[in-house]
């Protein structure tokens, strides 16, 4: 997959060190939650591998505050407290987040927005948020048209309200619909992007509106489960096309089998390499150059890419991020094979 032009602007920075000659330092890396499965299994180890290579006698304090704001002000202060001369947060509540920035400041210790924008943040890496939910918005209305619906109706389940992306995700919904005739019968803003919430939502939503829900915007693939479960479970057959964001395993297989319509791949590994060689600089005491601007804030922005069934071989299984052996196990093999993933010949 193509680099994106923050990598490559970090890449050249890296040519022109030496990882020998990397200064000690400690790196706090703080992340929100768990239940989104790319934090522990995608996220952290690479950010730790990145900066060990990096910076061999650097130190990752790395926290998890499992959705819960004040816990991760007490992780933060706890890594200011041991010497932390990098914070790279993505934070619960950007609202609360401003106190950690505050102390941040106090003690001149940087701050690197991760995956979620913090107003005052001195760098932020991400992906553009905007763009991601135009795309989903784009992939929902062609879907619908797809099966002949033009006039439709869908539900929308939006990201956490206390997540910034959310909003940047439903402005991009909003560009996608714009020239539409679908109609949003309600929307919801599903905390913690929890799949329980989103699955008794979209059930009782499906009870309101029985009979007219043609669609649903889903911001990410756990939300998506959730509401793909509750619409099996009214017995809806098929099931309408719904959205997603991560490319999680679980979601590409639903997209194989038909239940959920697309994903939004995001090179979240390239996104922890980005953010890891950033603090490594920083702690280097380098000014990195940043490649765009997010409202005042320095920013890396990479490029997300759609992912529907007719793209899970070029996008994901070339791109190496799973193999056919991964993403076909039982019972999805004969799906695979109807979607050209496997030849039926060797199955």
């Amino acid at each position: 997959m193509a680099a994106t032009t923050a990598l490559v602007a970090l890449l050249a920075l890296t040519s022109c060190s030496d990882a020998d000659g990397a200064s000690a330092g400690t790196i706090a890396f703080l992340l929100p939650e768990s239940k989104t499965t790319r934090y522990e299994s995608i996220d952290r180890p690479m950010f730790e591998s990145v900066v060990s290579q990096r910076c061999p006698d650097c130190t990752v304090l790395y926290s998890n505050a499992n959705q819960d704001p004040e816990r991760q002000q007490v992780q933060a202060e706890a890594a200011l407290a041991h010497g932390a001369t990098v914070l790279v947060l993505d934070a619960v509540d950007t609202a609360t987040a401003q106190s950690i920035l505050a102390s941040a400041r106090a003690r001149g210790v940087a701050v690197v927005a991760y995956d979620r924008f913090l107003a005052g943040a001195d760098y932020y890496v991400s992906f553009d948020s905007r763009r991601i939910g135009q795309m989903q918005g784009e992939a929902l209305v062609r879907a619908l048209r797809n099966n002949g619906v033009t006039e439709g109706h869908i539900l929308v389940v939006n990201g956490a309200a206390t997540d910034p992306n959310s909003a940047e995700l439903r402005e991009g919904l909003a560009l996608a619909l714009e020239n539409s005739d679908l109609t949003i019968l309600a929307e919801y803003s599903t905390p913690d992007w929890s799949p329980d919430s989103a699955h008794e939502w979209v059930s009782g939503q499906l009870t309101r509106f029985e009979g007219d829900v043609d669609g649903v915007y889903a911001a990410n693939d756990g939300t998506a489960g959730g509401a793909i479960t509750a619409m099996r479970a009214a017995g809806l057959s098929p099931i309408p096309p719904v959205t997603g964001q991560d490319a999680e395993l679980a979601a590409v297989q639903r997209i194989v089998t038909g239940d959920q319509y697309m994903t939004v791949y995001k090179a979240i590994s390239q996104q922890a390499w980005t953010a890891a060689e950033l603090a490594v600089r920083l702690v280097q005491g380098e000014t990195p150059v940043a490649t765009a601007t997010v409202r005042g804030v320095p920013a890396m922005l990479l490029t997300p890419m759609a992912v529907t069934r007719e793209t899970i071989q070029g996008v994901l299984i070339a791109g190496g991020v799973f193999t056919a052996a991964q993403i076909c196990v039982q019972p999805f093999t004969q799906a695979c094979i109807d979607a050209g993933l496997l030849d039926p010949a060797e199955n």
